[in-house]
């Protein structure tokens, strides 16, 4: 309910459809769409249920993200329930078993329910790695401890309960909201085209422009942005949890700064399958950040581990430009994090410089089993391929240092 007061169940016609009614006569509108069905009503909890069960069984799909998911989980006034009947019965049903369920864990009218959403096999979008991932690689201020929770699986959301860190989708663009290319290209929206007078889509994007507005040939700007775009994709693609990636952001498409263009049925939606030729060294780019992060033996094998039981066993540590001090303050635009793989063989060491100046990063003393010394595989400020390369043929790390870029990832 709203200003308008609670909601009343409507049953409709035909008798299996039933909607949330306002006392006014107006559909309860949780969805952005005019109208919310009430999907914990027997009848429409079958409708779900069998759907489910259909798509899985007859046609073979094998798994389903929820849009708005926090809308489940409403009763007929609208108010969230704390165990809501149609969430449970997707979340326990033998037929969905071993079915992926992923959960955009909030609706249009408010409820937002990331960390929280109910249920024992729901994966969630998370909201909140998005936001806090965007803001620290633009350069905001008071951002460096949401993102260090962010890296580490987000136990600040989900290390209260038993589950593993694959709970938490991290992504930092998707189908809704700008394209990657688009992050790093425009401040502001650019919706006109969509006959609204750009009131519709999201104001709150914590996008940069680099410098420029839009399209330009000025090489600076277009050497900070693939930058960008490769801090932020680091990020996401290494971060423990479950990466999600937009179609299209491996090679840069772009929307022209329209941050809603789902009414667009022609090229501003549209993937234009040649910018894979002309944007290879981000191709390329994803394509190595998968065979690195395939590297680690808690992505290639399903050890069934809890989110604090993995960060216990890789030995995670957080650093500043010191080893030891990470700088949480709100000027920080900096961080460092060590972690070994779940067997120890593999000791991994990220820093990220958001600052626009060069920083001189501690490292990590090396165990005696290190004979190799450190590596530097990943450089985002170096062009490709000298960017991402194998760990056989990356440059050794001389001394107990190493300088990072400006707005770059090491």
């Amino acid at each position: 309910g709203d200003e308008r007061g609670p909601c009343l169940g409507f049953r409709g016609l035909d008798n299996a459809t039933y909607y949330m009614l306002g006392e006014r006569g107006a559909y309860a509108n949780y969805s952005g769409c005019g109208n919310t069905l009430n999907a914990n009503q027997a009848v429409v909890r079958r409708l779900i249920l069998d759907s489910l069960r259909y798509w899985v069984q007859v046609m073979h799909v094998d798994g389903f993200r929820f849009d708005l998911a926090a809308i489940l989980s409403r009763d007929v006034e609208g108010r969230p329930l704390f165990r809501s009947p149609v969430l449970w019965d997707i979340d326990s049903d033998p037929a969905l078993a071993g079915t992926k369920l992923i959960a955009e864990a909030w609706d249009a009218a408010g409820l937002y329910q990331v960390g929280s959403f109910a249920g024992d096999h729901w994966k969630e979008w998370n909201g909140r790695f998005r936001d806090d991932v965007r803001s620290f690689v633009r350069g905001d201020s008071s951002v460096v401890p949401a993102v260090a929770d962010r890296l580490m699986g987000s136990p600040a959301l989900y290390g209260d309960n038993p589950r593993e860190p694959a709970q938490s989708i991290n992504f930092v663009t998707c189908h809704d909201g700008f394209t990657l290319n688009d992050l790093v290209s425009y401040n502001g929206k650019h919706n006109l085209a969509n006959g609204e007078d750009n009131r519709d889509g999201n104001d709150d994007n914590r996008s940069w422009n680099c410098g420029v507005e839009g399209p330009t040939d000025d090489a600076s700007v277009l050497e900070l942005r693939t930058r960008q775009i490769k801090n932020l994709l680091a990020i996401n693609v290494l971060a423990l949890g479950t990466p999600m990636l937009l179609m299209g952001d491996e090679m840069c498409r772009s929307q022209q700064g329209n941050n809603n263009a789902y009414c667009q049925d022609n090229a501003t939606s549209w993937l234009d399958w040649t910018l894979l030729h002309r944007h290879p060294e981000i191709h390329r780019f994803v394509r190595e950040l998968i065979r690195v992060r395939t590297q680690r033996e808690s992505v290639r094998t399903d050890h069934h581990l809890t989110l604090e039981e993995v960060m216990a066993l890789v030995k995670v540590s957080l650093h500043g430009v010191r080893l030891g001090a990470p700088d949480l303050s709100a000027q920080s635009h900096s961080l460092a994090i060590t972690a070994t793989s779940l067997r120890g063989d593999l000791l991994m060491h990220f820093a990220l410089n958001a600052y626009w100046e060069a920083l001189e990063f501690e490292l990590p003393t090396l165990p005696a089993w290190a004979s190799s010394g450190w590596r530097r595989v990943i450089d985002t400020s170096l062009p490709s391929p000298r960017d991402l390369v194998d760990f056989a043929q990356a440059e050794p790390v001389a001394g107990s240092s190493h300088r990072v870029q400006p707005r770059s990832v090491v």
